[in-house]
């Protein structure tokens, strides 16, 4: 094996050099513009760095899967950080720090956040898949809370949460089949996933109509089988699939109900599965509309490998919905709701924001909301990168994981050059990610 000699050198080299593109698409929304012109408290009008340059530099930071303050401190002296995300003076971690906590303060920062990354998406035409019922188009929108682990630690609103682990427990909205973040609040791990839960509705179908105007598809899981819930998304006129809680209901009792209204399939020997529905009525305010109970009852008699029961095992679970489908395909569709578990990993693992980084409530609610921005940055240069056949990875796809995008197109090295005054990337002609980082970059520009 060939011995390195390891020097020092004056030129610039990059290890980031993704973050051009991060740069390109943060300069199409208003982020910066609308966070300067907004006074926090206990902070001059014209600080020494900006609003913009620290929100900005804690988003490149959150692109590279980095959240810790203490990361900061690598790029204060890198000119090219600077340069891709045209920053005018990098915070140090002390200052990124203190200006999040009083940010915080006020619900303002993460409204424009929350605004911007919306918008941005509008800006961008980025394509939002449909899921099919009935050759109907519906655009997905999949609710749900997420535990994260923030065991051994002292942190401000951290409560023991449904999963056994000391966190916190906020809830998430995603749209469409790619998954780009539409709405998120934080919680204490304590909290009941239902509560609040109308409001986080209600302000989630009016961010989806910002970006469609095809019917939209809720769901939910059975922690949140409410008659609330139900009766925001019929007067919104959203469609929804919520799994049914069976509280005190007996498999006993809906094996008979399934025997007279449903349609049995036998998938093996010892193994009957009923599918049907039976109609509801919700009253909303003085008027009555049709929902639908959808249910799968399975009856046992015996195990896959031929054992013969003594008693026959029952399963059933239960569904609400408008949609006038067969019931197996509103099973389906629900168990397609499963998909956003991956959303939350990539936002908790991905960007190493499932232990937040400040041990104060607010802050860390701040922080989750700079990492929804920086999350839907990566979906779209991750979707946009499925265009074209120029990766090299060849296995066909219909989502680049944020995994993805960070290693192969944000940590991407190259080396900076400044000549015949313009700034330039060189990056080796034989690296493979070189023609999609090409396209990327100037599809964004």
């Amino acid at each position: 094996m060939k011995k390195f000699v390891i020097e020092p050198t004056k030129e610039r080299i990059v290890a980031q050099a993704g973050l051009a593109i991060v740069g390109n698409l943060l300069n199409q929304t208003n982020l910066v513009s609308r966070l300067n012109a907004y006074k926090l408290p206990d902070i001059s009008r014209y600080p020494a760095c900006s609003n913009g340059d620290v929100a900005k530099s804690y988003i490149g930071l959150l692109c590279q899967g980095k959240s810790d303050y203490d990361n900061i401190e690598t790029f204060r002296d890198d000119a090219f950080f600077a340069l891709a995300l045209d920053i005018q003076r990098v915070p140090s971690s002390p200052t990124l720090r203190q200006r999040l906590d009083q940010a915080a303060l006020v619900e303002k920062w993460k409204t424009i956040l929350h605004e911007e990354s919306l918008d941005l998406i509008r800006h961008t035409n980025a394509e939002i898949s449909p899921v099919y019922a009935k050759d109907k188009p519906y655009i997905p929108v999949d609710l749900d809370v997420s535990p994260f682990d923030n065991s051994k630690t002292k942190k401000e609103g951290v409560e023991r949460t449904y999963k056994g682990c000391d966190g916190y427990a906020p809830m998430f909205a995603y749209m469409g089949q790619e998954g780009y973040c539409l709405h998120v609040e934080m919680r204490k791990g304590s909290v009941h996933c239902q509560k609040g839960t109308p409001n986080f509705i209600q302000e989630t179908i009016q961010s989806a109509r910002k970006l469609t105007d095809q019917p939209l598809l809720f769901r939910l899981d059975s922690g949140n089988d409410s008659r609330d819930n139900l009766i925001i998304l019929l007067e919104n006129h959203a469609s929804f699939i919520i799994k049914r809680n069976p509280r005190k209901e007996k498999a006993e009792d809906w094996l008979n109900i399934a025997r007279k209204y449903g349609i049995c399939c036998e998938e093996r020997e010892g193994k009957k599965v009923y599918l049907g529905s039976i109609p509801e009525t919700i009253q909303i305010k003085d008027q009555e509309r049709n929902i639908r109970k959808v249910f799968k009852v399975t009856e046992r008699t015996i195990s896959r490998d031929g054992q013969i029961f003594l008693i026959p095992e029952y399963e059933f679970e239960t569904y609400w919905t408008d949609l006038e489908v067969p019931p197996h395909v509103v099973i389906s569709l629900y168990h397609n709701h499963g998909t956003c578990e991956q959303f939350h990993s990539e936002i908790k693992s991905e960007l190493d924001l499932e232990r937040l980084p400040s041990g104060k409530y607010e802050t860390n609610g701040l922080v989750l909301h700079f990492g929804v921005f920086a999350y839907n940055l990566l979906r779209l240069i991750g979707q946009e990168s499925l265009k074209k056949q120029d990766t090299p990875l060849k296995k066909k796809t219909t989502r680049r994981r944020i995994r993805t995008v960070i290693q192969n197109m944000i940590t991407l090295a190259s080396k900076l050059v400044f000549r015949g005054r313009q700034w330039k990337l060189k990056v080796a002609e034989t690296n493979k990610w070189l023609p999609v980082f090409t396209r990327l970059y100037q599809a964004f520009y």
